[in-house]
């Protein structure tokens, strides 16, 4: 009897190099695994990917189906049991965007007022520009307004006192 297939959340990182997606995804493939959704990204020189996998053993057997991969690659792997819910997306309907001089906390203090003027995160992305000397922090963000864009924008009042520049913009999604 075949055991039925359960889903994983796999996650690498390591640095980052040409060929991580194909060598991992082909290992997965002829390992036996089916892949769901994934996110990548490169920070710093480094990379991650974060998959869902569909798999019919276990977490260990997951791990060696791509041992050769991840270890001639210097990734390192983290695998956990998950309840996968595939095409349960909610869309976005604001779009927010933060400048600010680089310091100590400005993410916390930002997410914050957000999450309190009832902002759900659905996806953040943040870098630093500027210089070594005159680093900025760049962060954006995409979300639900679950109270509605005039909350959200009286919370960001708050950061703008504080010299961090803030642009909020509806997402419009169109259907059909």
């Amino acid at each position: 009897m075949t055991a039925k297939p359960k889903w994983y959340m796999l996650t690498l990182v390591g640095k980052d190099r040409p060929g991580i997606v194909a060598h991992i995804t082909a290992a997965l493939y002829e390992g036996g695994a089916n892949l769901g959704e994934a996110a990548m990204m490169r920070l710093g020189g480094n990379f991650t990917i974060m998959m869902m996998v569909q798999f019919a053993g276990t977490r260990h057997a997951l791990a060696q189906a791509i041992a050769t991969e991840t270890e001639s690659l210097g990734l390192t792997v983290h695998i956990d049991p998950i309840e996968a819910r595939l095409h349960d997306h909610r869309e976005p309907d604001v779009r927010i965007t933060v400048y600010g001089a680089d310091r100590a906390g400005i993410v916390a203090k930002v997410t914050g007022v957000l999450a309190e003027a009832g902002l759900d995160i659905l996806d953040l992305e943040s870098d630093v520009a500027g210089t070594e000397a005159a680093p900025i922090y760049v962060m954006q963000m995409e979300g639900v307004a679950r109270e509605g864009i005039p909350a959200l924008e009286s919370a960001l009042e708050i950061v703008r006192a504080e010299g961090v520049e803030a642009a909020l913009e509806p997402v419009e999604t169109l259907v059909g």
